[in-house]
């Protein structure tokens, strides 16, 4: 890439000059200042491509800065350097639009790899490309999401706003939320959006594979690695990397994933060399993770690294009108991959889909409407007849998410007792299809309290259910 102009905001000469040195030897041309006074002058009068920026100067609050960058010339990206017992300031500074953060002491190489990065990315607060002249707006969507309603919009603004900094995203929300959707809309939004877009499910790989899954290894690591592996972190390089289910990460692992993002380096299992990646990083989970914290199961240090930008999902039931926008959209999708022709929803079915409260979310709608549709013997949608579900009161628009709300007890019902005769001539799976069935029928249909009755994941038994086709 192009040498950089680089702004160095920093009050102490020795660290300045450090930096200086290291940037000039990359190629890099460097300006230096000692004060805000001195920073707003500059930006005002020269173009710069990256602003290293220190937050405790002798003037004032290195975030006040932010203030000045709508009248600068140029557009830089900021790089906010800070000691560790500032690190909640530089999260902050983070959501003021802030391309990423060092804590001192710095290697020269995080800070090569950082202001390279930051600088091939442009600013930290971009100006969108408009859409191409042929491609016209969906006003029911936004990069993936169906809806308009006020909750949503929400969510859509701080895509919006976040899209283009490296700012690590962390999404909390309901199972069958959209968390992936999320994080793809990030990508999409985003100048990385020509780069990969790389998920990996953090709870679907064994522990003793995951290491390997997420940073690579090299043949021969272990028993098993017959060739070079680069992992999902390489293969993201330039883009994004999505690691969903994070709280169920080991947590050994938890500790070479901080590693990862405080210095912006791979290390692949088997391998002395480190490697640099350039990925910004999205997270999410469907527990809540500061109980997960409180509990012992996840770092402190790594969530508050992790939560920079945090984006909460609704529920289904929170989103009033999109429920039937979001049926619509499915029911025809759906339709056209099983061949059959539909003509909308009964009056029951549309009554239906606003009374229930679809504990699963998306993911449990697009299950019920495929069961509908294939179930189904006319051209109008039935869902109260076909569906394996019980109507409820529909939850109030402010409940809170379900990682924050206790499951209810589920009711106490005699166990069917069986035995191995029972499943002769059964393969296996087979035998966990009866007994997923049976656990969403003690559950009135309850997908979360079947699951939990189970001692699995929702996640686990939408997955199932969508390959069974039911």
């Amino acid at each position: 890439m192009p040498d950089a102009k680089v702004l160095i905001v920093e009050d102490s000469a020795s660290l300045a000059l450090g930096y200086a040195a290291q940037l000039e030897d990359a190629g890099h041309e460097v300006s230096l200042c000692e004060t805000l006074a001195a920073a707003r002058r500059s930006l005002a009068t020269e173009q710069f491509d990256v602003v290293l920026l220190d937050l405790q100067l002798p003037d004032g609050d290195g975030l006040t800065l932010f203030d000045a960058l709508p009248a600068s010339k140029g557009n830089p990206a900021v790089i906010v350097v800070t000691a560790d017992g500032s690190l909640n300031r530089a999260i902050t500074a983070m959501r003021h639009g802030a391309y990423d953060f060092l804590v001192k002491p710095v290697s020269g190489i995080r800070l090569l790899n950082t202001v390279s990065n930051a600088a091939e990315q442009g600013g930290s607060t971009p100006e969108r490309q408009d859409l191409p002249s042929d491609v016209a707006p969906d006003p029911d969507g936004f990069h993936g999401f169906i809806g308009k309603s006020p909750v949503m919009k929400a969510v859509f603004r701080t895509i919006e706003s976040v899209a283009d900094s490296k700012a690590t995203v962390f999404v909390t929300g309901e199972s069958g939320t959209g968390k992936e959707v999320t994080a793809e809309a990030i990508h999409s939004a985003s100048k990385r959006r020509s780069g990969p877009f790389v998920a990996i499910n953090c709870g679907a790989i064994p522990e003793n594979l995951l290491e390997s899954e997420l940073f690579g290894h090299v043949k021969g690591a272990f028993t098993g690695a017959v060739e070079n592996r680069i992992g999902a972190a390489k293969a993201a390089d330039g883009g994004t990397l999505f690691l969903d289910e994070i709280c169920e990460m080991d947590l050994k692992l938890q500790v070479k994933l901080l590693r990862f993002l405080q210095t912006g380096m791979i290390q692949r299992v088997g391998s002395s060399a480190a490697e640099p990646v350039n990925v910004r990083i999205v997270c999410a989970t469907n527990r809540n993770p500061e109980r997960e914290v409180a509990e012992g199961r996840f770092r402190e240090d790594l969530y508050y690294r992790l939560n920079v930008i945090p984006i909460a999902l609704p529920a289904l039931r929170e989103r009033g009108d999109d429920i039937a926008l979001i049926a619509g959209s499915l029911a025809q999708r759906i339709a056209a991959e099983e061949g059959r022709a539909i003509s909308g929803f009964s009056k029951a079915s549309e009554a239906f889909l606003q009374q229930h409260d679809w504990p699963g979310n998306v993911r449990e709608l697009q299950n019920a409407l495929r069961r509908a549709i294939i179930t189904g013997s006319g051209s109008t949608v039935e869902l109260s007849g076909g569906s394996r579900i019980t109507a409820r009161a529909a939850a109030p628009l402010h409940a809170s998410p379900s990682f924050e709300t206790p499951l209810q007890p589920v009711a106490t019902v005699a166990p069917q007792h069986a035995s191995i005769a029972d499943f002769t001539g059964m393969t296996l799976d087979q035998v966990e299809r009866l007994a997923i069935e049976q656990a969403i029928a003690r559950s009135s249909g309850n997908i979360v309290q079947a699951a939990r009755g189970l001692g699995v994941s929702p996640s686990t038994i939408y997955r199932k259910l969508e390959r069974w086709g039911g």
